[in-house]
């Protein structure tokens, strides 16, 4: 594929971090990395796969509702993280994560400790508190 071929169909990436690197060959003929947006193809299977993680974060979004598991559970789940993960990206160590998921627990913590968690989700405290 050219360079100015790479696809450029902005959906999941759109004001992200994230890019795809694809590799092309340039106007000389040398293969190039270019950043793309992302490519429809792409878009519509990644549209499958979130639509069921969403699926299979439904019964632990309902755990949260009934309040036997912290809205962390939840966000964890839906970013596809575990407690290794998040104790990577948070610098929590895990066996608290662990106390924190209990939803009774997580009711105690700080505004630091929420804000740590927020930041390695993704998301400002008030989003972390909820589950949608």
């Amino acid at each position: 594929m050219k360079a100015s071929e790479v696809p450029q169909d902005l959906k999941y990436f759109e004001n992200k971090v994230v890019r795809d690197l694809a590799y092309a060959v340039d106007e000389e003929g040398h293969y190039t990395s270019i950043v793309s947006d992302g490519w429809e193809v792409k878009n519509d299977m990644l549209g499958i796969v979130w639509e069921d993680i969403l699926e299979e974060c439904e019964p632990v979004r309902q755990q949260v509702l009934a309040k036997k598991l912290s809205p962390i559970a939840y966000h964890m789940k839906r970013n596809l993280q575990d407690i290794a993960m998040l104790s990577a990206y948070s610098g929590i160590p895990k066996r608290k994560i662990k106390k924190h998921l209990q939803y009774d627990e997580f009711e105690k913590l700080d505004d630091a400790t929420l804000q740590r968690y927020a930041e390695a989700l993704r998301l400002t405290v008030r989003e972390l508190k909820q589950v949608n």
